[in-house]
């Protein structure tokens, strides 16, 4: 496959790092892995989760690309598409984050092994339809239609965010794990991750817009 290099990959960059930093989904699944099994538990669904996550990522730019590449209307409504599923996520993250606090400690299955846990986020990320959304609408924001082989940036982007979604989740679970009875000793603190998240979230969708309309 054709390497191609988006004109816009640093943004993007930064972009992914940002969504990726946030206190979003996988991050909160995998504190809540790290609280109730520790860190090695935590790493292993990491793993998975970002196998998973490059699965789909590769099998939408292989079903979109083409689309995209002969298609502007459509590329350009992905687009909106997410920057309003942005905004959605951080809604959503602000108003049920006392629920979602909640639910991160509370863990009553015993303790998987590295290869079940591993499994567990494989499954968590490949039947994500979260993920799905994101890849479809997100990535096109960033890809440049002028050097062609949307496919191949597709593809690249998606693989750079779940590289950089690997080791930033992985550092967020080795924190959790070790920190785990300061974090689950008192909700208000997950509250506060969730909630930050959300404004991450809200924030990144306008400016993705924003982008979008001015491109």
């Amino acid at each position: 496959m054709v390497i191609v290099i988006p004109g816009r990959i640093w943004e993007y960059i930064v972009a992914g790092l940002a969504i990726i930093l946030a206190p979003g989904p996988s991050v909160l699944f995998t504190i809540a892995r790290a609280i109730a099994f520790g860190r090695a538990t935590a790493l292993a669904t990491v793993l998975g989760n970002s196998l998973g996550m490059f699965t789909v990522s590769v099998l939408v730019a292989l079903g979109l690309g083409p689309i995209f590449q002969h298609h502007h209307l459509i590329y350009v409504s992905m687009q909106w598409l997410g920057a309003l599923y942005l905004v959605y996520l951080g809604i959503d993250a602000i108003r049920h984050s006392h629920e979602h606090a909640q639910s991160m400690t509370d863990i009553k299955e015993s303790k998987p092994s590295f290869g079940k846990a591993v499994r567990q986020g494989y499954t968590v990320g490949v039947l994500n339809p979260k993920g799905i959304i994101f890849f479809a609408a997100i990535l096109p924001e960033f890809a440049d239609s002028s050097k062609g082989h949307l496919t191949a940036q597709l593809v690249l982007m998606g693989f750079i965010f779940v590289f950089l979604g690997f080791f930033c989740d992985g550092t967020w679970g080795a924190l959790a794990g070790t920190l785990r009875t300061w974090l689950a000793a008192e909700a208000n603190r997950l509250v506060l991750l969730r909630k930050v998240g959300g404004f991450v979230m809200i924030a990144l969708g306008v400016i993705t817009f924003t982008n979008s309309v001015l491109h």
